[in-house]
């Protein structure tokens, strides 16, 4: 794949760790700065990936590999219809949720083998790796307290699975910190916003 000129960023965590928030907030700044900005999500942001969302986050349910293999999917379809030819437009590109979140739900989550995930997401999505990766870290019981009381199947899951999600995210971080960010999701939105920018532009992303 030849390296597209946008600018590539993917907010990971888990659950309730106020990912939506900072995207949002990280787009308007992106636009304040005079760039086009394309905001989007995995599970979703396809009609197709839409319909898979639905089908595993409130269908009936599914094995862990068919789980792994609808994402692979979903974000096959993605990166296809709407990171790429936003990247090729020059456009900045912010998602909520990439590859990494397969990688730490259906691998670490699922038990299914991280380096077996990731051989397989690397592949749906033909080796697009983001410029930057933050990932909003919150303790799992903090993230089930903002959720309130309505979960879909993977919020649901016990605190060991959220727990063994969580270290991986930190896992992936610490082996290329030129590569993520990692924020306290308990700090203020402020704080966090304020932490992301600042990354942003030390790295050249603007």
């Amino acid at each position: 794949m030849s390296e597209p000129q946008g600018t590539f960023i993917a907010f990971e965590g888990g659950d309730g760790a106020g990912k939506s928030t900072q995207v949002r907030r990280l787009a308007r700044a992106f636009e304040e700065a005079g760039r086009e900005v394309v905001i989007t999500r995995q599970p979703g942001g396809t009609v197709l990936g839409g319909a898979l969302r639905d089908l595993v986050l409130h269908g009936d349910e599914v094995t862990p590999r068919a789980e792994a293999l609808i994402f692979a999917a979903d974000k096959a379809q993605h990166v296809e219809e709407v990171v790429l030819p936003a990247l090729e437009d020059g456009a900045v590109v912010i998602t909520d949720r990439y590859i990494d979140s397969a990688i730490a739900y259906q691998g670490a989550g699922r038990d299914l083998g991280a380096a077996e995930v990731t051989e397989l997401q690397d592949w749906a999505v033909d080796g697009l790796v983001p410029h930057l990766t933050v990932v909003v870290d919150i303790n799992p019981g903090e993230g089930r307290r903002r959720r309130g009381d309505v979960h879909d199947r993977m919020e649901s899951e016990a605190e060991g699975f959220h727990a063994a999600v969580r270290g991986h995210f930190l896992a992936l971080a610490e082996s290329a910190p030129d590569r993520y960010l990692v924020v306290d999701g308990s700090a203020s939105p402020d704080e966090i916003a304020r932490l992301v920018w600042e990354r942003v532009t030390e790295d050249g992303l603007v």
